[in-house]
């Protein structure tokens, strides 16, 4: 389930053309929440640590962005938007459209980091294996917060929508995929049963509501088709307990893809994969972590 192009080629990391205040503000924009030291990865990785915060503080004294200072953690500190950069953010190309969200104090932002910042962690998984491999990847090809309805007014938020670009020798194979990062903050049967969803969202076709114009019938189909050409893979990111929970909740996630038929049906036509966030940072997402839903051995999320 992939889509392919010839290579030509581009670079991998953001383009010091664009000014570096201005890609602190679009990734607090994307992200809602970051550190110093995950923006200094995302943006900047091969300078010093102050070519990231003396412009963030600069920032901080147009009361453009502000922070929040993390619980043990020597003082790190958490950037987000104020009111006043979330508006001027609206009119950035990139995130038009893009629900801005702004935190409106420290106390706010302190109830969000622990699941938004592990959220980024696991961006920066991908984005540092993507610079190793050549393939791209950068720091606005992750969109947290993605709503899908479903039918019965329902919607399904998935944690993020990831793009990614996988570099070859002769051509170009563009992947996306919803990321799930769970942080064992819920309970299993909760966590398999964000499956259905996704299977759900996968089946859901709106009806027409009255007499339809012949034109408009053509256009009828599956919702996703709205966004994307293929499905995105599904892929679950566990992290906040021991090796052996984790796993045991893979297994939930492997059960549910055996016993609920449309999740089944989904898992024939759509790559679903698990892995655990301190495997991706130690061995790449690339590296053989994940266990496909469906069965199998663990391989790279490319190979689900």
């Amino acid at each position: 389930m992939t889509i392919t192009f010839k290579t030509v080629p581009s670079g991998h990391t953001p383009s010091p053309v664009e000014p570096l205040p201005h890609q602190l503000l679009a990734v607090l924009g994307q992200h809602r929440m970051a550190t110093t030291n995950q923006l200094h990865t995302l943006l900047r990785p091969a300078t010093a640590r102050q070519t990231v915060s003396t412009p963030l503080n600069k920032l901080r004294r147009d009361g453009l962005v502000d922070y929040t200072v993390l619980p043990a953690s020597n003082r790190s500190r958490a950037w987000y938007l104020t009111g006043q950069g979330a508006r001027l953010v609206r009119d950035f190309p990139a995130l038009r459209g893009r629900p801005p969200y702004p935190i409106t104090s420290a106390t706010a932002a302190s109830l969000k980091t622990p699941h938004t910042l592990t959220v980024v962690r696991t961006h920066l998984a991908f984005v540092t294996d993507a610079r190793k491999r050549g393939d791209e990847h950068g720091h606005l090809d992750w969109t947290p917060e993605v709503s899908h309805p479903l039918n019965d007014g329902e919607k399904i938020i998935t944690d993020a929508l990831m793009h990614y670009t996988v570099i070859g020798a002769d051509q170009r194979t563009k992947l996306r995929a919803f990321v799930e990062v769970d942080r064992t903050t819920m309970s299993s049967e909760r966590l398999a049963s964000k499956l259905i969803e996704y299977a759900r969202l996968w089946s859901y076709q709106p009806q027409p509501l009255g007499r339809q114009r012949p034109r408009q019938s053509a256009v009828l189909g599956a919702v996703w088709l709205r966004w994307y050409p293929i499905y995105p893979r599904v892929l679950f990111v566990l992290t906040g307990a021991s090796k052996y929970v984790l796993h045991n909740r893979i297994s939930d996630l492997q059960a549910m893809v055996a016993q609920h038929p449309l999740v089944a049906t989904l898992a024939r036509q759509v790559p679903l994969g698990a892995a655990v966030l301190d495997d991706l940072e130690d061995q790449g997402p690339t590296g053989d972590v994940w266990v496909p839903l469906a069965g199998g051995t663990p391989r790279p999320w490319t190979e689900l």
